[in-house]
């Protein structure tokens, strides 16, 4: 094969320039006497193809995928916290997802918990039977508290799907040993 491909490469360069002798060949004229003239070697004019290299503008198809975001009206969980000393709320959603492929998935928002200034929002990923076939999918929930302003952590109980987007939360594979690192925590939502 690569022989092949050898004589293919010899044979494109030599059809693609143009070769003209200029001189012809001359052979040194030899005496008896050893006494020689020099000799002439043959010269070539080689015109090489003319080779351009650009960028040209043409019409081609190609697959687009369209996302299509639309309004709803859903029934989601509100949370009003008030805290000791803490002054003005605000409403905020609480929003987790994650990016799955392969198969199906379902993510829930299971509890809320405050700590200090620190709100954990505890979620579970939960893979399905139903194959994705080669597509992926991002799933999520969402919970609205109305409350002042806290550090939110996400905290995903779960395998972690091996996307970019998922780098974004916590994700454990055991609760009670992350709950058992929280102090003066209380539970303030749970589904």
């Amino acid at each position: 094969m690569k022989n092949f491909i050898g004589i293919a490469i010899i044979i494109i360069l030599l059809s693609s320039c143009d070769v003209q002798q200029k001189k012809e060949a001359k052979l040194p004229d030899v005496d008896v006497e050893v006494e020689t003239e020099p000799g002439q070697l043959p010269t070539f004019d080689v015109d090489w193809a003319d080779v351009n290299v650009g960028t040209k503008t043409k019409t081609v198809t190609i697959p687009k995928v369209v996302v299509v975001m639309e309004e709803e009206e859903i029934e989601v969980p509100y949370i009003d916290v008030d805290m000791p000393n803490s002054g003005d709320k605000e409403e905020l959603t609480l929003r987790v997802e994650a990016e799955v492929e392969d198969k199906e998935h379902t993510i829930d928002i299971k509890e809320i918990i405050a700590t200090g200034k620190n709100l954990y929002v505890i979620s579970e990923l939960e893979e399905k039977a139903q194959s994705l076939e080669d597509k992926k999918l991002r799933i999520s929930d969402q919970v609205i508290l109305n409350a002042p302003d806290l550090n939110v952590k996400h905290i995903i109980i779960g395998e972690k799907p091996n996307r970019v987007f998922n780098d974004e939360y916590k994700y454990v594979t055991d609760i009670a040993d992350f709950k058992s690192n929280l102090k003066n925590s209380k539970v303030i939502f749970t589904k």
